[in-house]
């Protein structure tokens, strides 16, 4: 959903052999690495995923191999969204995708969506993060942030009214708030070292 074609710019620009733009689970199936990219809502995310029956294809490759989860496909990982009146997710990993309202409140100076580079704090080393300095700036475009049930999946905090989860990540899956397509050298960098990565986490 909305930004498949600049994710497939930028994992051919820092050096993908092949990219497949694929909507076909045997595709997907096949893939040795997988991007799951999205922008909008949550309700029509999971829709989609259910209409080309790719729930069943995405949980079986976030079993073993590396897997990354932009924006919308972030969020989709979760248990369940606030958005669309209460959405049920994949539930990869335990948690809630709550509006921004519960961190910024009746703050004026504080726009939803919230749209812009904002710093991204490191919590811990990850292969992904390999050459990028913690407090490096990356682009956001969202509504709604994660609130994960473990809070030891955190990767990384933004600030935005209060702290929140910009990347989460458990063994072979990492997922990102943030538009790494979008972050021009930082988020190259971060596509680049998706490419190179075995999907096993930092010891």
């Amino acid at each position: 959903m909305g930004n498949l074609r600049s994710v497939e710019r930028a994992l051919t620009h820092v050096g993908a052999a092949e990219v497949r733009v694929s909507d076909d689970p045997a595709v997907i199936e096949a893939a040795d690495r997988v991007v799951f990219p999205g922008q909008g809502a949550v309700r029509d995310c999971m829709s989609a995923l259910h209409r080309y029956e790719l729930v069943d294809v995405l949980e079986r490759v976030m079993r073993d191999r590396p897997f990354l989860g932009i924006c919308m496909g972030m969020q989709a990982l979760m248990s369940r969204s606030e958005e669309n009146d209460g959405v049920e997710a994949l539930g990869h990993f335990a948690g809630t995708v709550r509006h921004f309202r519960h961190l910024t409140g009746a703050d004026p100076q504080l726009k939803i969506p919230h749209m812009g580079w904002n710093r991204l704090e490191q919590t811990r080393p990850h292969p992904l993060f390999a050459g990028i300095d913690s407090g490096t700036r990356f682009y956001f475009v969202h509504s709604y942030y994660v609130e994960p049930a473990d809070a030891s999946i955190v990767q990384g905090r933004s600030d935005y009214g209060g702290p929140f989860a910009a990347a989460i990540g458990a063994d072979n899956v990492f997922a990102t708030q943030f538009h790494p397509e979008k972050s021009q050298a930082p988020g190259l960098r971060l596509l680049e070292n998706f490419l190179a990565w075995d999907g096993e986490p930092c010891s």
